[in-house]
């Protein structure tokens, strides 16, 4: 019966939740893979680790590099030891890392949130 009602609860979060924010349609973490078709690149893989994965891609909106995050806690870490002068687009264990111009265009693929300076304030 608990396993009836978890299940339930499961359901009724997934069909109230809006958009996908981030996450694939299994409700995983989306790839770099995934980012980047909806960024319209394929990325070049520069990181392949357990921990975090790291691609660099460029379109028609600029060069940029798209990292995800195994853990949360992983992405709070690399983000705290991440460059304070580049503007970051930020979204669940996931992160871009260009130029502010070309952030913004990639944004209206992507989503996230626009961290300008300190990248732990939203822009």
């Amino acid at each position: 019966m608990t396993y009836l009602r978890t299940a339930a609860f499961v359901l009724v979060l997934a069909a109230c939740s809006p958009g996908d924010g981030g996450y694939g349609a299994a409700s995983g973490p989306m790839t770099v893979e995934q980012l980047a078709a909806k960024a319209g690149c394929t990325p070049h893989i520069q990181i392949d680790a357990r921990e975090l994965r790291q691609g660099h891609c460029e379109t028609g909106d600029g060069e940029f590099f798209l990292t995800t995050f195994a853990t949360q806690q992983g992405k709070d870490a690399w983000m705290d030891t991440a460059p304070e002068y580049n503007p970051h687009l930020v979204g669940p264990l996931w992160t871009a890392l260009s130029s502010r111009a070309v952030l913004e265009r990639v944004q209206r693929r992507l989503g996230g949130d626009l961290h300008l300076k300190d990248h732990r304030v939203k822009g």
